[in-house]
Order: structure tokens, then sequence, then C-alpha cells
């Protein structure tokens, strides 16, 4: 970032900035161009823990669908790291003597970045929402959780230097949207902490970062445009605040987030995939012990996207129906998707998760009997970040760079064609063989029709309900 876009820093702001790219590593990004890497940072990107992020691809298995989408989690990390920086120079450029940003506080702001997903597992929320709880038994996990204690094993494994303060503090930042941030909100400074992960209203920096950079290696395209909101962003009453004229553009965040889950996150054949790789592991759990590396970060760290490769080439017979999965993903022979519908929205606040036994009760007149090992159910739920509640409503704005005063704006001030309802939950419904695509689309539909007195539009092609494939992709 230059002289003459650096949003009215002051000169001795601008030295210190340009001071501490002296003795940084520049790196070349292909969304943010040049990141600068300080030397805090290089002692943990010179880790072979962080390394493996290089292991993980950011949207799991999204690229059997999209193949452009194999960029890492250590790319998006290096950009969330400079966006935070971003940020923090930015708002320290205001100087507010009742908020001060001090060089300790963008360091700090920055290592939180940087470190954010460090504890992510192989193909990420994929295996934190749907492999981890069919062994973990109601005990909590999560990838923050775990990118603490991967920080802490770094620390001492490395023997980093690190002051015990900003250590800390950029640990708390990191869990600032789960409920144990919730629960340790800072008493201080609490804008420093919605930078990486705002648990206030959403809007961060990590969002700004792979909503960019997912669109464009998915080659789907991307409306939102963070510079502007980094660039109106100021700090009122210890929270950061955006001019009422991006208004629109902090709802572009979220209808983009959306839209990105709706067509490529949750992708219906991606979701079978998914499927398939968490049936995979599970059935190579007890062998390789995958479950069990979670509460060690020792070994935890050794866990990543080639796990499914060493499914494939272990010649072992106790892995065989596992790596009988893993051939089949490879060979295209995916779960076939049968149908999907979208749960009514009066219906939503008392929803009760659909399981293949429900499917099978559903079952009429058939040639087929079909067992709950033959069917696989997928509920999807997309929102704007907060469930069914608006994230616009926590979103505090101001009328010019002069105001000293912050509020919200209601929706109805702005526009008309923003939805009232904030949340879809939908149900798909998957058989695990190709000759019983027919039988399971008939079970569902009549699940259907006895549930909700409807059925879903987007059925199965007859061709393909006849066990005939017609496109793998």
């Amino acid at each position: 970032m230059g002289a003459s876009s650096n949003g009215g820093y002051c000169a001795s702001n601008y030295a210190s900035y340009c001071q501490n790219r002296r003795f940084s590593k520049e790196v070349l990004d292909n969304v943010h161009g040049t990141i600068y890497l300080d030397p805090l940072a290089l002692k943990f990107v010179d880790t072979e823990q962080f390394q493996r992020l290089r292991d993980l691809k950011q949207l799991g298995l999204t690229n059997t669908v999209y193949p452009g989408a194999v960029h890492s989690r250590f790319e998006h990390s290096l950009g969330v790291y400079h966006l935070a920086g971003e940020v923090a120079y930015r708002l320290r450029a205001q100087q507010d003597p009742d908020f001060p940003v001090e060089d300790f506080d963008i360091k700090t702001v920055k290592l939180a970045g940087l470190l954010h997903d460090i504890g992510h597992g192989p193909f990420s929320h994929t295996f934190e929402r749907q492999f981890l709880p069919r062994f973990l038994s109601g005990a909590p996990w999560s990838h923050e959780d775990m990118s603490i204690s991967m920080i802490d094993y770094i620390v001492d494994k490395h023997h980093i230097d690190i002051e015990p303060e900003c250590l800390k503090k950029a640990k708390d930042m990191i869990v600032a949207s789960t409920e144990h941030g919730s629960r340790n909100s800072p008493t201080e400074k609490q804008f420093l902490y919605d930078i990486v992960a705002n648990g206030r209203n959403g809007v961060d920096v990590d969002k700004f970062d792979y909503l960019v950079r997912d669109s464009r290696a998915c080659g789907v395209g991307c409306g939102f445009m963070f510079p502007r909101l980094m660039g109106s962003m100021r700090v009122l009453g210890d929270e950061i605040c955006y001019r009422a004229k991006d208004y629109l553009t902090v709802y572009k965040l979220f209808s983009t987030r959306a839209e990105m889950h709706r067509t490529v996150y949750t992708h219906a054949k991606v979701k079978g995939i998914e499927l398939m790789a968490v049936d995979a592991l599970s059935k190579a759990n007890e062998s390789l012990g995958i479950a069990d590396a979670v509460q060690n970060p020792g070994e935890f760290w050794k866990l990543d996207d080639t796990i499914l490769k060493r499914i494939e080439v272990d010649e072992r017979p106790e892995l065989k129906e596992a790596r009988d999965l893993v051939l089949r993903i490879r060979r295209r022979d995916i779960y076939q998707f049968c149908n999907e519908f979208a749960v009514p929205k009066e219906k939503l606040d008392h929803f009760n998760d659909v399981t293949p036994q429900d499917i099978i009760c559903s079952q009429k007149s058939s040639d087929v009997t079909l067992k709950e090992e033959d069917i696989a159910v997928s509920t999807v739920q997309i929102d704007l970040t907060r469930g069914s509640s608006n994230p616009l409503e926590s979103v505090k704005f101001f009328q010019d760079h002069d105001s000293t005063d912050k509020f919200t704006i209601p929706v109805e001030h702005i526009s008309h064609l923003i939805p009232a309802v904030c949340q879809d939950k939908i149900v798909r419904v998957y058989a695990k063989k190709p000759e019983l695509v027919e039988a399971v689309s008939q079970a569902f539909e009549n699940f259907q029709m006895t549930t909700y007195g409807v059925k879903g539009i987007l059925a199965t092609p007859e061709k393909k309900r006849n066990g005939k494939r017609l496109f793998p992709y």
C-alpha cells in the first residue's frame, strides 16, 4: 500500500509502516499482490506445522467439481494476515485518542490473522462437522480451539520468543466469534477483536479474503468489493463502523457468502463426494487412529488431505472397505443424488433432522427393500452468518467522516429487495448404489408428501433413476 492509498496516514505512521517492511520477507500473492511477512510471522510460517497448511485445500473436496479450487489454507492464512495488518494500520491513521492503535496491537492482530486456521483438519469443515461427531460422542471440538492448542504446541516445540501478552491476545482474537470469545470479551479495545473473527456481526477480514480467493479459483466471479469497506471503516465507541452509504456493500458481503455456499461450497455433487470421504475415513478410523489425533497437537499436525491417498495405497485387509470407497471417488462412481427440498420457512425453527430411517419408513411398494446403509442424507444450512437473524441489524454506521454518532439502519429504509428470511435449510438424499436410485427417490418423494404435502422439483432424471449414469461431473 503506497502513500497515495494510505487512507490518510500521517507522516510518522507511514514512516513506521515502511520501516517495518525493511525487515520483512516479500511473498507474491495472486489476490493481494505483495505480502510482507514480518520476523515474528516468519518464526511461525517456517515450521512444519504451519507448512502443513499447504496440504489442506481451502475448499476441501470442492475441486472434484470445480477443478480450479486447489488453493490451500496456506495462502488464505497469508491473505488474512495481510488484510488484518492493513485494517489495523488504517484504523491507527485515524489517531483516535480514546482508542489508540499501537505497534503491539498491529503485531497481535496480524499474528491472529496468520494463525486463525492452523487448527483445521483434513477437508476442513467436513472433518469437523461430519466426521468427528461420529466418534467424539458429543464432546465439544472446534478448529478454533484446536488452533489455540496448535499455537501453544508450536511455541513450545520451536522455542519461539514471543511476549506472553501478545500470544494471549492473538489467541483470544482467534476465538472471538466463538462461544469462548463471547464469554471472555475484552474490557478495552474490543474493536481489535472484530478484525479477524467478528463475533458481533460477522464483518471481518477472514471473509474479505476467502470470498475473493474462492470465487476467483472457482471461476464464478465476485461482486463484493472489500477495499470499499476498508476505506470507510472507523472506530466509534470501541466498535468498527461503516459509512451509511456503504450499507449495500456490507449486505453484498453477506449475500455473496450465501451465494458461494449455495453454488460452490454445498454443491450437490460436492456434498455427495464429501459423504463418501466421511464414510471412508470412518471405516479407516480404527486402523489409522484418525479421530484420536485431535486430542494431541503432536499427532494432529500430521493429518492433512493426503489421508485419502494413504488409505488408497494401504493394502491391509482391514482397510479394504475404506480403500474401495476412495477408489469409487477416483473413478467417479459417486453416491447418486436423488432429490432435495427446502424446508418451509414456517418449519425452520422446529425442524428435526431427516434420517435414512425416515426414508426407509416411507417406502411403499418396490422390488427392492432399502436398508439404512443404502441411503445418505445431507442437511445443508445456508444463512447470512447469524442463523435466522439478519446480521445487518448488528452493524453500526455513521453519516460521514465528521460524524461522531453511530447507529443501525432498518433494512426497509434502504431496500425492499433484501429478503426478510435470512436462512435456508435444504435436505438432500443420495443413493449409495446406482441401482437403488429409483427406489430411494420414490421413498424420499413419499416422505416429502407425507411430511410437507409437496415434493422437491430437482428430482433425478428418469434415465439416471434406472441406474444409467448421464454425466459424471
